[in-house]
């Protein structure tokens, strides 16, 4: 398709409401405006239409939309299941035609494009063809720009340059992939302790006994298979929780459960679309889980309403391994619930008092919710370390601090080491004899290659870096969270999940065994991550430092709320159509020499202290 782009093309991102996937979207959109572009998201009210277009009114509403803020190129996004995805953009597309929005009916929208499995992307290709610029999600930011039509002499730097490191990851990943070393890999030493698999077993007991024994890191997946049929989906669930509990590689079953288990559990859900995930609607399904899962342990999603509720049904149907709660996120600000930021807050706090007298850990599950809406590094490790102290503030003990890196997948190595090092020094220092702090280390989300083989490799070279944050320590992470190899083309089913598991402590006891007889880069002694670090750490140092002075209310609901209402918390890329929190979404970011920064309207970097200082009048 030739494409003309010119520095004044305006770009449009529209999705169904029912896909609350939106990182791929905020990513490609922030890549475009690194170039200069001007880039809009569809409000809610459009999103929604484009789930029924064939209405009149909804056509119309999404055609106001596309000529209102004049668009010329239009990328829809749907990353769920394939034949849905192809009827709704093929419907979408029929209706661009008939309402004469394309360029070839006389329209303004130039170019078209679909983002998706690359599944959905085969089934729209035997009915639009070549009409469509299709991203099945493994490109570049280069390619995705060349892609676009975007003149090369518009692309940012960054984004062609590969650092030394990465490099180095990626030729040790090679050679281990290659190798196969992984198929042989053998179930560690995690179920030899007195109360493993009984009611009385826990996350604690598990992690002393692998310290002990020396055989860390425990291993967390979240899986789930998706059937439109309830109750066929609950049964393989089960299935699937057996055969993975037989393999005995796996520590920590995370349930994938849907949105409408999330948001409506117990309830009828008669024309309710539920768009994936597991859908338990009932204790008992709940108790059928954690019986399928023995010896493994098991954890699941917070609800997004009634959650200190929520929370106390999992612990006794569960006994469930940790609780994670989002804080401001998973309610009206992303779509995924019905509590506004305030309320969601009020409700997380009641819960994190619930789970403080329970003994049980919590995961605050934060920092990387910030980074998929766009917020810059300072921020990520900000917002960590603010969830940390609340918990401590209200009494939790064991707190399991998730790290989740290449957040954006465009993030360099030495960048995620940089920040990963600084959170953890923040957190750290607020270890004591009643506070301890376990590591929990992922790939991002949207890091993988729908190319397996090229995905098996980027499993072994993101846990490679994984074992760079803290090098010197053994025992770090002591969680990993596997992201399956196969998670951009369909959902892992067990024998992928095995098989990812393999990969992954099969190379972190490769690197290891290198880095042992120096034959990896040396990350403690490296400069530029050093640096970084020491940049990192102490900008974050003094905006908590700030926000602790200005707000003596700051580790209450209301502070919570009052920080990210009045812009602290930058959100460029969220949805917030009815401009709730403009002083949120305000703020510009970019990845600059790969990492994300908080910039001006000429692209320069501004600093965290002097934003501050800004928002409070100084």
């Amino acid at each position: 398709m030739n494409i003309q782009i010119t520095e004044n093309t305006i770009f449009g991102f529209i999705k169904p409401e029912v896909d609350v996937h939106i990182l791929g979207m905020s990513t490609m959109a922030n890549i475009l405006r690194e170039c200069g572009f001007k880039v809009h998201f569809a409000p809610a009210s459009v999103m929604k239409a484009a789930e029924d277009i064939m209405k009149i009114n909804n056509s119309s509403l999404v055609g106001k939309w596309i000529k209102d803020n004049r668009i010329k190129v239009l990328s829809y996004s749907y990353r769920l299941d394939p034949e849905e995805g192809c009827n709704y953009f093929c419907a979408f597309y029929s209706q661009l035609k008939n309402q004469k929005l394309l360029a070839s009916e006389g329209g303004s929208v130039k170019v078209v494009s679909f983002a998706g499995l690359p599944d959905t992307c085969n089934l729209i290709v035997r009915r639009l063809g070549d009409k469509v610029v299709y991203f099945p999600g493994d490109e570049t930011p280069v390619e995705s720009l060349k892609k676009f039509g975007v003149p090369e002499r518009l692309f940012p730097k960054s984004f062609t340059f590969i650092h030394d490191y990465d490099k180095s990851l990626w030729q040790f990943a090679e050679g281990f992939i290659a190798s196969e070393k992984y198929k042989s890999v053998e179930a560690p030493d995690h179920y030899g302790y007195k109360d493993c698999g009984s009611g009385k077993d826990s996350f604690a007991k598990r992690l002393e006994y692998c310290r002990e024994h020396r055989s860390l890191p425990l291993i967390r997946v979240h899986a789930g298979p998706y059937s439109p049929d309830r109750l066929d989906a609950i049964r393989e669930f089960l299935s699937w929780a057996q055969q993975l509990a037989k393999g005995r590689l796996l520590d920590v079953l995370s349930i994938g459960s849907s949105q409408l288990t999330q948001q409506h559990f117990g309830e009828s859900w008669e024309g309710l679309h539920n768009g994936g995930g597991v859908p338990v609607n009932s204790e008992l399904e709940y108790h059928q889980i954690a019986e399928a899962a023995k010896p493994m342990l098991v954890r699941t999603y917070a609800g997004t309403k009634n959650v200190p509720w929520m929370a106390e049904m999992h612990e006794r149907t569960l006994n469930i391994a940790w609780h994670a709660l989002s804080f401001w996120w998973f309610c009206k600000l992303d779509g995924r619930g019905d509590n506004t930021v305030l309320e969601n807050l009020k409700e997380h706090i009641e819960t994190v008092k619930y789970v403080a007298s329970s003994g049980k850990p919590l995961e605050p599950n934060v920092p990387h919710h910030f980074s998929f809406r766009g917020a810059d590094d300072v921020t990520y490790i900000v917002s960590g370390y603010i969830a940390a102290k609340t918990a401590k503030r209200y009494g939790i003990c064991n707190l399991i601090l998730q790290n989740m890196l290449n957040t954006p997948k465009y993030t360099w190595g030495i960048q995620d080491i940089a920040k990963g090092r600084a959170m953890l020094k923040l957190v750290r220092s607020l270890e004591d004899d009643s506070f301890r702090v376990s590591l929990q280390s992922r790939a991002g989300l949207d890091y993988f290659s729908p190319d397996l083989d090229k995905a098996k490799v980027q499993l072994a070279a993101i846990t490679a870096l994984m074992d760079d944050i803290e090098p010197d320590n053994p025992n770090s992470p002591e969680i990993i969270h596997v992201v399956s190899y196969s998670e951009a083309v369909r959902l892992a089913t067990p024998p992928v999940i095995e098989e990812s598991i393999k990969i992954t402590l099969g190379a972190l006891k490769e690197y290891r065994f290198l880095k042992s007889i120096g034959l990896t880069i040396n990350t403690i002694e490296e400069q530029d991550i050093n640096e970084r670090f020491q940049s990192l750490y102490e900008e974050a140092k003094d905006a908590i430092d700030i926000l602790e002075r200005n707000f003596p209310d700051l580790y209450t609901p209301q502070g919570l709320h009052k920080v990210y209402e009045m812009g602290f918390f930058p959100t460029p890329y969220i949805f917030d159509p009815e401009r709730n929190y403009p002083n949120a979404t305000k703020w510009r970011t970019a990845i600059i020499n790969g990492g994300v920064k908080v910039v001006d309207e000429d692209g320069n970097p501004i600093s965290t202290s002097k934003r501050y200082a800004n928002i409070l009048g100084l």
